[in-house]
């Protein structure tokens, strides 16, 4: 029998319809959920905060490590964006998948995302768990129609699709700070002509522990008490699918196993000291959009929900700045 290639994608007849499905859901979803004021994204509305950060590549990478964006030492000017995942603005003490968005600057080269190819940004968008929720985007179509549905269509979906529960159930936790959450992209992406994950791993000595009370922004609280104490560092992996059939392209509710395959460092995180909570600065990080789409040749992203948020992404941002009346731009520097 023939080795499954690495790196293939393979593209189900369904998941356009179900793509275009997938934003008319959200796009009505975003609408219910603001009626009358700020229209907010679909998930990860809540912001703890938009941080200046330096992205720092490693020198002398291996030759399977030194593409692209990696293929020699830089340091980028980047704002990252942390925040959690649920779509209603909730208390931090409330269980939940958290957000680190990142995007670089300055980052030269042809970018993918039709309409934007000039533009010098670079993101990575990660989350606090190694795995996607749902298996594929129909899946996850179906889980929006059923989450935005009836008590009936709830019951039909979760009793027919157990892992989604599971995959949920563990990735829905309590975190004290969003700055000591290790975070992952849980999809696939091409480095060169191989594939892998990418995950931030925080450099922290003592976690800090939940507070008691907690405020309903404390992440945020415990973000501006960190910054204004010195600076932070996440070290930046990736992991290469060395397995196919074990660490598939087209499923990312299914973790890359990190025995078979550790991350390996690529780039160092350094989040600077800063004071961050600005009104200004909070429109600033409302206003901006990130995608994985917005990246070089080299690092395209891989399978379904990565080409469902091509479409969806773009689709839900234009919407958003355009009701908002706000302008639709790339930062090119610190100064917002």
């Amino acid at each position: 029998m023939a080795q499954e290639a690495l790196a293939r994608e393979v593209v189900p007849p369904e998941e356009a319809a179900c793509t275009a499905d997938l934003a008319a859901r959200l796009k009505s979803k975003i609408i219910r959920d603001n009626a009358g004021g700020l229209m907010r994204r679909d998930a990860h509305p809540k912001m703890h905060g938009v941080v200046k950060a330096e992205f720092i590549v490693e020198p002398d990478l291996p030759p399977e490590l030194a593409v692209g964006l990696f293929s020699g030492p830089a340091t980028y000017e980047a704002w990252i964006r942390f925040s959690n995942q649920n779509g209603t603005m909730q208390p931090d003490l409330n269980r939940d998948i958290r957000g680190m968005a990142i995007k670089l600057m300055g980052v030269p080269g042809l970018k993918l995302l039709e309409g934007e190819e000039q533009e010098q940004t670079q993101d990575f968008i990660l989350i606090s768990t190694n795995v996607f929720v749902t298996r594929d985007v129909k899946q996850f179509d179906g889980l929006i129609r059923a989450l935005t549905g009836s008590l009936w269509a709830k019951a039909v979906f979760f009793a027919t699709h157990w892992r989604v529960i599971r995959n949920l159930w563990r990735s829905m936790r309590r975190f004290a700070n969003p700055m000591q959450i290790r975070y992952w992209s849980t999809t696939p992406y091409l480095l060169g002509t191989r594939a892998v994950k990418y995950s931030a791993l925080p450099v922290v000595s003592q976690p800090d522990p939940l507070p008691d009370p907690a405020g309903d922004d404390f992440l945020r609280e415990a973000m501006v008490r960190q910054l204004a104490a010195g600076e932070v560092r996440f070290d930046f992996a990736v992991q290469l699918q060395t397995d196919a059939v074990s660490m598939p392209i087209e499923d990312p509710g299914t973790a890359w196993s990190e025995v078979a395959s550790p991350f390996r460092k690529v780039a160092t995180v350094r989040v600077l000291p800063q004071a961050f909570d600005s009104e200004a600065q909070r429109a600033f990080g409302e206003n901006l959009s990130y995608t994985p789409w917005h990246c070089l040749p080299a690092h395209r992203p891989l399978g379904g929900i990565n080409r469902a948020r091509k479409v969806v992404y773009r689709a839900i941002s234009m919407f958003r700045h355009e009701c908002n009346g706000a302008p639709r731009r790339e930062p090119s520097s610190w100064d917002f």
